[in-house]
């Protein structure tokens, strides 16, 4: 996968090692030249653009003709809008992340922007809050499909309902499967004739129809 990324702070260089360690092709765009020179300490020097993100001519000296995703993560709410919609409108990216910096600006994050998905790092953590007063000890890792499902982490109550059960005689909702079970730090794929123990973590990929159900299962 080719990924762009605008910004080349704390946010984007650390995006950056995490892509090119997992194989992916990278480029990150940085104007400040002391950034850029930290960057060149941090990064392969072919991974590293200097030039302003919103010109269109660095992003094609980037490859975004080739991009399968650009992520716009600059301090700057302006700017990450700007690059978000040349990516999309004029580049035709297939997918665009935009860092969302003042929480007040979330509403211009739209697709009418080119943005795809906008991450509003004060809203994430209100949300980790609200989940953790409202469903026990469920914890969403991970939105998918328009945030119609979630991947979710639990940990099984002493009194939960499924406590002492088989897999096979729970009613787990139809748009819920179970990824894996983490016990006494061993790693286990659910299967019809595994129990569940207090204590258990569980890894479930669910719909957001079926969270509260999960939770009265488990939690």
């Amino acid at each position: 996968m080719k990924v762009i990324i605008v910004g080349g702070g704390q946010v984007g260089s650390y995006i950056a090692s995490l892509l090119l360690s997992n194989g992916n092709e990278v480029r990150i765009i940085e104007h400040r030249e002391n950034v850029f020179n930290k960057l060149q300490m941090e990064l392969p020097p072919e991974t590293l653009i200097f030039g302003n993100g919103s010109d269109p001519d660095i992003l094609e000296q980037a490859g975004i003709e080739n991009a399968n995703v650009v992520a716009a993560v600059t301090g700057a709410d302006e700017i990450n809008l700007v690059v978000s919609t040349l990516a999309k409108m004029e580049f035709g990216v297939s997918r665009v992340v935009a860092r969302v910096n003042n929480p007040k600006n979330v509403w211009l994050y739209n697709k009418s922007m080119g943005v795809d998905v906008g991450v509003n790092q004060a809203d994430l953590m209100a949300h980790l809050i609200v989940e953790e007063m409202n469903i026990n000890d469920m914890f969403t890792l991970l939105r998918l499909n328009h945030d119609e499902y979630s991947i979710v982490q639990m940990k099984v109550a002493s009194k939960a309902k499924a406590v002492g059960c088989k897999l096979k005689d729970l009613s787990i909702p139809k748009t819920t499967v179970l990824i894996a079970i983490t016990r006494n730090d061993s790693i286990m794929i659910p299967k019809g004739e595994t129990s569940i123990l207090s204590g258990d973590d569980i890894l479930a990929l669910t719909s957001e129809v079926d969270r509260k159900k999960l939770g009265e299962l488990f939690g």
